[in-house]
């Protein structure tokens, strides 16, 4: 069984997917290009955003994006504690200072009340804040309407990354179409997936796509002619054209996630009461970039092994959050500082979760599930 299954994919769109690597063979073009210009034209259109911008990865994106709101060393940017690395990096990269604001405890995603909060303490205390980078944790947006509001009040930015949450809809508007611009990824294992590294960054700004266009070619203006320090965030052809072959059966394949996770959902509430399944707010919708359910931290690592020994993996987002990260010892936080977030750290699993995911798999997964649960409990 596989945790992600990229190669039934690939088999059932290899005609398409072949003959669009074949054209950029022909064509000579690797990077940038017209498959390049034609994936950001549909995607834009399909957020909801004026632009997009092929960059090389999700990670760039989020860095390219904050250059183009010119973020300087000593500026601080609020996210969450309980994402991966890269939210907080691309901060750290360019000299900036993360601050975390702890995770609604239902959906894992920042909790609005403790922004409200962290954003009138720091503005009390002279803090140099300049925006605020929420994350869509597993496919589900955060309360956007609510960040932008407290963003506006105070003027400060909204990033949005949605690496996880693209083609997933909050209160009528597509993930990627809020703040000053919105970021996803396409590394494999995406929901739109690609065969390797890249991105994209979408925004209604023209100055600021004009910017990120640039700063993705080394910050260059004209031919060896270069305005600002940029870096090399180029999208590569052939991931575009894998992209844009992939794109068209992205809807069907949205629709299959959630059908697999409403079989997941039913099976665990009426088996395992032991486990909390994912919660998606009414307002919205989830791609399920993972089905993560929480189990309780003294049954995890148990049915990790139990899951494994059977030949069902599963994988854990996060095992340790941001602020307890070697990494980020610097920023002066300890354990206890976000306890929602540390305690998700010790109770989240990642089921197998992909289009192509049947439901007697499912029924396996579940009730092997349950027989870990009898066993570890019985120990």
């Amino acid at each position: 069984m596989k945790f992600i299954d990229v190669s039934s994919q690939y088999q059932a769109y290899k005609k398409e997917i072949d003959l669009a690597v074949h054209r950029v063979l022909d064509s000579g073009q690797f990077i940038l290009g017209q498959e390049v210009v034609e994936l950001e034209a549909s995607l834009a259109e399909y957020v909801g955003a004026e632009r997009g911008i092929g960059v090389s990865s999700g990670t760039d994106g989020l860095l390219l994006a904050l250059m183009a709101l010119d973020v300087l060393p000593g500026d601080e940017i609020i996210t969450t504690p309980f994402t991966f690395i890269a939210t907080a990096e691309a901060i750290a990269l360019l000299g900036a200072r993360p601050v975390f604001v702890d995770i609604d405890p239902v959906t894992c995603n920042m909790d609005v009340g403790l922004l409200e909060e962290t954003v009138r303490a720091l503005r009390a205390a002279g803090s140099r804040l300049r925006g605020v980078i929420p994350v869509g944790l597993y496919g589900q947006c955060a309360d956007m309407d609510e960040i932008e509001r407290i963003a506006g009040e105070w003027g400060l930015f909204v990033l949005e990354d949605a690496c996880q949450s693209f083609g997933a809809v909050y209160r009528g508007r597509r993930s990627c179409a809020f703040g000053s611009a919105g970021v996803t990824s396409f590394f494999p294992s995406k929901p739109l997936g690609g065969y390797g590294d890249g991105g994209m960054v979408f925004t209604s700004d023209a100055r600021m796509a004009d910017r990120i266009c640039s700063l993705r070619v080394h910050g260059q203006v004209a031919q060896y002619s270069h305005r600002w320090i940029g870096v090399n965030g180029r999208l590569d052809a052939i991931q575009a054209a894998v992209l844009r072959a992939k794109f068209p059966h992205f809807p069907e394949e949205l629709l299959r996630r959630e059908r697999a996770a409403g079989i997941y959902t039913e099976r665990i509430r009426a088996r395992l009461p032991e486990v909390a399944p994912p919660a998606v707010r009414e307002d919205r919708s989830c791609v399920f970039a993972q089905y993560t359910v929480r189990v309780p931290a003294d049954l995890r690592e148990g049915m990790v092994d139990f899951l494994k020994e059977r030949g069902i993996p599963t994988a854990v987002h996060y095992p340790a959050p941001l602020h307890l990260q070697q990494a980020f010892t610097f920023l002066g936080y300890g354990p206890g500082a976000f306890p929602r977030a540390e305690q998700a750290s010790l109770e989240v699993l990642s089921l197998p979760m992909h289009p192509f995911l049947e439901p007697p798999d499912q029924e396996r997964i579940v009730e092997t599930m349950k027989e870990a649960v009898e066993t570890l409990v019985v120990r």
